[in-house]
Formats: C-alpha cells, sequence, structure tokens
C-alpha cells in the first residue's frame, strides 16, 4: 500500500496558490482514479483507492504547510506503511516554473512543510516529487509568493506541471522511482 501525500493549506483562500501544487496534484490523481477524498482523520482528508494493483492511501494534511508531518506520522502509524511507500508532492521555489524533479531522498531545503516531514519522519529517505514554481523577484517577498494568487499567465504552465506530477506517481508506482526519474527528471 502506497501513501501519497500533496502538501498544501486546507482553507480555500490557499486553493489557487503556488504553495497548494501538491493538493493540486493529489486531486488530479483522485479524479483519474475515481478516489473520492472526503474521510477526515490522521489530522486530514484522505481517500483510499487503487492505482492499477495497488491500493493506495491519498492523504492532503489538513494542519497547515509547517505542520504536515504530523498528519503524516499518524497515518503511517495507523497503517503500518513503509517509508519506501510514501510519495509527498510539493511546491519548490529552486526549480523553474512547469519543471518536475524526483528524489528517492534529500533535506527540506527552504520549504518548512518539508522540514516538518522529515522532523516528524526522523528521516530523509522517502520519495517526493517537487513541483517548480520558481523564485520571486524580491527573495524578502517569498511568503506573498507562494500564497498569492496564480497569476493567469502561470496557470497554465503550472496545470501542465501538477499532471506531469501525476503521470509521475502513476509510473512510479506501475514502475519503481528509478523509471519514473529516468522519464520526468
Amino acid at each position: 500500500m502506497y501513501l501519497i501525500v500533496g502538501l498544501g493549506n486546507p482553507e480555500e483562500d490557499y486553493s489557487n496558490t503556488r504553495h497548494n501544487m501538491g493538493f493540486d496534484t493529489i486531486n488530479k490523481l483522485a479524479k483519474q482514479y475515481q478516489i473520492e477524498i472526503k474521510k477526515k482523520g490522521f489530522k486530514g482528508l484522505y481517500g483510499i483507492g487503487m492505482i492499477g494493483d495497488e491500493k493506495v492511501i491519498l492523504l492532503k494534511p489538513q494542519t497547515f504547510m509547517n505542520l504536515s508531518g504530523e498528519s503524516i506520522r499518524e497515518t503511517i502509524d495507523f497503517y503500518k506503511i513503509n517509508l519506501e511507500k510514501l510519495i509527498v508532492v510539493y511546491d519548490d521555489i529552486d526549480i523553474e516554473p512547469g519543471i518536475i524533479k524526483i528524489r528517492k531522498t534529500g533535506g527540506a531545503g527552504t520549504h518548512n512543510g518539508m522540514k516538518s516531514v522529515i522532523q516528524n519522519l526522523n528521516s530523509k529517505n522517502f520519495t517526493r516529487i517537487r513541483v517548480g514554481i520558481g523564485m520571486p523577484k524580491y527573495k524578502n517577498d517569498l511568503i506573498h509568493y507562494v500564497l498569492e494568487y496564480i497569476p493567469e499567465e502561470e496557470k497554465d504552465i503550472l496545470d501542465q506541471a501538477t499532471t506531469r506530477g501525476k503521470d509521475a506517481i502513476v509510473e512510479i508506482i506501475e514502475n519503481g522511482v528509478d523509471s519514473a526519474m529516468n522519464r520526468y527528471n
């Protein structure tokens, strides 16, 4: 069983922001595989379904970004999920908009949601898909940049990126992380 987590912020005010690329990717996966993400528990919203022959849990933590790891930890503990079967999807300012990067391990960089995940799991060894959102023009504008509504001129490229992220998740499940890295990185 895979646990596939999209990082984002739960309130409607954040739904069309760069910081919700994880949620957007999970929503596309849920739609394609008809998995309803309506169950409440583990400090999140989740749904259980199948992707091919593999049972999956799709999770959207509802703790706000900086505490995302709490929801993931509770879900892993309850379902006894091995970290090799965890995939976390999130936005990344260090990657150009529209590009995705898949890694098997690594640090959190500047992403506070990932800092929470690594801290709560006490491990960096899990698959992550980073969806590029690019860097703001001025570094001191970072919080505003990730939380502002996506400008019209960026919507298509970020939509394509979350679709690639969704496709990469399917590739990981069907053919492994290395195959997905070769195909999507």
